[in-house]
């Protein structure tokens, strides 16, 4: 996969963001998103080796549309800075998600801004069992790719239930469950990339597998 010709492509769309532009170069926005679907599709069977678990990907929605979504954002751009990428998906499940942008690269994987019911669930989890999460986060491996959970937003107080005395109190205030890698161009455009998502994916799938069935329950 030629990824110097995916951030090529993106840097002249972010100079040119307009329809104009892009009906001139949609031939070129095709070829790599077919490009980036194959290899999608690599990875997919690799990944299948780790995680027995895994969903493959069955259609080319794995890579997110390019168009920015102007009917609830009309402030943004016609067009993203990034391809965004989703594996082993499956309602009910937490994402793997790959960004590739000009802007910012990075691995992600959890429950984003669950919906209630899953987060709900998240949350009975934490409060049967925390014990268990906390010790998958302080893995040196887990710690050493992630640091921790993404800074996103929390609540002030316990959420309705739970004590402010709760041994997992700071856990449970989260809205999100999930975590992510940065990544820069030098490692996405190496031949190392590949092994390097495969290694991301083997340390985030116990963290995932903890939410996982904790939303099944």
């Amino acid at each position: 996969m030629n990824f110097k010709k995916v951030f090529d492509f993106l840097e002249d769309l972010n100079a040119n963001n307009h329809k104009d532009w892009m009906d001139e170069h949609r031939s070129e926005y095709y070829e790599i998103k077919e490009n980036l679907y194959q290899w999608l599709l690599e990875i997919d069977q690799e990944l299948i080796n780790i995680d027995p678990d895994y969903n493959p990907i069955t259609s080319k929605k794995a890579i997110n549309r390019i168009n920015n979504n102007l009917l609830y954002h009309p402030h943004k751009p016609v067009y993203k800075d990034h391809f965004g990428m989703g594996l082993d998906q499956k309602p009910e499940k937490s994402d793997f998600y790959i960004h590739i942008g000009i802007h910012e690269c990075f691995l992600a994987g959890g429950f984003y801004k669950p919906k209630k019911s899953q987060l709900d669930s998240i949350r009975d989890a934490i409060d049967y069992n925390g014990d268990q999460l906390v010790e998958l986060m302080n893995d040196s491996e887990f710690k050493k790719h992630f640091g921790g959970l993404m800074n996103e937003e929390r609540l002030i107080k316990p959420p309705k239930g739970f004590s402010k005395d709760h041994p997992h109190i700071e856990l449970l205030k989260n809205k999100s469950f999930a975590v992510q890698k940065s990544l820069n161009k030098k490692t996405i455009t190496s031949t190392k990339f590949k092994d390097s998502i495969l290694e991301t994916y083997s340390v985030m799938l116990p963290f995932r597998r903890y939410f996982n069935q904790a939303v099944s329950v």
